[in-house]
């Protein structure tokens, strides 16, 4: 009977302690109803902070239709991400779309890849070679299916102007209804270091015509801890006006920032003396913000076509290079008198921002 009572007492002292614990937890606002580690409601928390990912080098995102496509450098694969929320990128898993054979001029060190819509089709286009740093070049993969995240993604072969030298971070710019290919490379046979930004007109998403010709090379002081110029992207203005945002510096110092080139009104891409560099970066290191050698870029818009908005990596810590520590960071951007983007400069992370208009239901 003794043992009976102490049973009974014990059982109605877990109870009430159960009771107590619970009302606590709603007390603080904790939704029971979720399993552990799931995290807020991503359609009510208003808020978000930055790095969105632990790691993601060279991010990439566009939007088609009411869903946004993310990839990054993986090394020995592609993989594409799909969310209607770039700011709960990491509820969405990056799965493999391709893996090249082994053996070949472009199985190993995938650089890079962007993701490109172009005539109701879809193009990646990535940096890879065969071991050897020397024999980079730049290749592109087909999709024909109207989400890349599924059906049969082709490889079309090698992208490269008759010169045929070192290449990465291939992009595309479509002007006047005419499609141009930009990119990152090496004025000789090995220039290690070294990087121009060059361009060509493209016949067809995987073919360019002619020779390239260069459109920038460092040459201010900002732009010469390591000689280079790369990671091309492309920006446009609500008239259509055209910037060229890049990376520049070498990745592996914390000087790396971004660039700027301008296309005059009415120019010709193919002509160099038609973009004018602004003389100070657009985007650059700050210590305060935990944001080191903040670069290769892309742009998209919120949800509702409202805002502008810059994603980047960067490490969160001085000294890091170029390694998997870069993590990728979203910010809002705005636009100028002059027509001209405003970019800002990185935000703390941890801190709080709003999160892109119109992910919010």
């Amino acid at each position: 009977m003794r043992t009976n009572l102490f049973r009974n007492i014990f059982y109605s002292f877990c109870w009430l302690f159960l009771v107590f614990t619970i009302s606590c937890q709603k007390e603080k606002g904790t939704d029971l109803r979720k399993p552990p580690g799931t995290g807020p409601d991503p359609n009510t928390e208003t808020n978000f902070t930055n790095p969105i990912l632990s790691s993601g080098p060279d991010p990439w995102v566009i939007k088609q239709g009411e869903y946004y496509y993310y990839t990054h450098t993986l090394g020995n694969r592609i993989g594409l991400a799909k969310t209607k929320a770039v700011s709960r990128l990491s509820q969405s898993p990056l799965n493999t779309v391709w893996t090249p054979p082994a053996g070949t001029s472009y199985s190993t060190n995938l650089w890079a890849p962007e993701l490109h819509f172009i005539n109701g089709k879809w193009y990646i286009y990535f940096a890879a070679d065969d071991t050897r740093d020397i024999n980079h070049r730049l290749y592109v993969l087909e999709n024909t299916a109207a989400d890349p995240t599924t059906g049969e993604w082709v490889f079309k072969g090698k992208i490269a102007d008759t010169s045929d030298k070192w290449a990465i971070d291939g992009t595309v710019l479509e002007y006047n209804g005419q499609l141009y290919f930009i990119w990152s490379g090496w004025r000789g046979e090995n220039d290690p270091g070294i990087q121009q930004l060059y361009i060509a007109r493209m016949t067809n998403p995987w073919t360019l015509e002619g020779t390239r010709a260069m459109l920038s090379e460092p040459t201010y002081a900002w732009e010469k801890n390591g000689l280079v110029n790369e990671g091309p992207q492309i920006l446009k203005n609500s008239s259509g006006r055209v910037f060229l945002v890049y990376s520049a510096s070498g990745c592996w110092t914390d000087d790396y920032a971004l660039g700027m080139l301008t296309l005059k009104e009415g120019g010709n891409p193919l002509i160099p003396g038609d973009w004018t560099k602004s003389p100070n970066p657009v985007f650059k290191t700050k210590p305060a913000s935990n944001a080191f050698g903040p670069g290769h870029n892309s742009f998209f818009k919120s949800p509702d076509g409202k805002e502008d908005w810059l994603i980047y990596h960067a490490n969160s810590v001085a000294k890091q290079g170029c390694g998997d520590t870069r993590n990728p960071r979203i910010q809002p951007f705005t636009w100028n008198a002059d027509g001209t983007p405003n970019l800002g400069e990185p935000v703390s992370t941890g801190s709080p921002i709003p999160r892109p208009s119109g992910e919010v239901q």
